[in-house]
């Protein structure tokens, strides 16, 4: 009986990860030229906006927002804007402190980085663009500089005072 009580405890306590859904939670597609756009050479300027954020829903799910804004300029005057919000549900047990904020912020994020690609790809070439193939992210990397980035400022913040 001891046996069974210490298994089902243990398998509780376990680390578990898995993903419930994938959605577009807010999609976005603005052309403000119009067709004033198709006259002029194509050679734009290509701006990358990423963003991530990460919510509890309850106990054991946490929802995780990507969102990419795309900028395309031809000189001054915007082509086409793109904002893509790809929502994901994540079962999460067992993982706790630092090891849950790297698994939101970097597992979770690669693994919606795919759809949110395909997603504006299909738009931008459904708004009679070339075809808009984003580079593969390295969310570790980024998520090292940001806290770099907050050491350092919570360093500096300390200095001062």
């Amino acid at each position: 009986m001891a046996d069974t009580q210490e298994a089902g405890s243990e398998q509780k306590n376990a680390q578990q990860f898995a993903l419930q859904r994938i959605y577009i939670k807010d999609l976005s597609f603005e052309s403000p030229l119009g067709a004033k756009v198709f006259t002029k050479q194509w050679k734009p300027q290509i701006k990358v906006d990423l963003n991530t954020r990460s919510d509890r829903v309850n106990d054991e799910n946490f929802e995780v927002v990507l969102t990419i804004t795309i900028t395309a300029k031809l000189e001054e005057e915007t082509a086409f804007l793109v904002e893509v919000q790809q929502g994901g549900v994540f079962f999460v047990q067992g993982v706790e402190g630092e090891a849950l904020r790297r698994l939101l912020s970097v597992v979770c994020p690669t693994i919606l980085f795919p759809y949110a690609r395909e997603t504006i790809d299909s738009l931008v070439t459904r708004g009679s663009f070339p075809a808009l193939m984003l580079q593969p992210v390295n969310f570790e990397a980024l998520y090292l500089q940001a806290l770099k980035q907050s050491e350092e400022q919570a360093q500096a913040a300390a200095t001062t005072q």
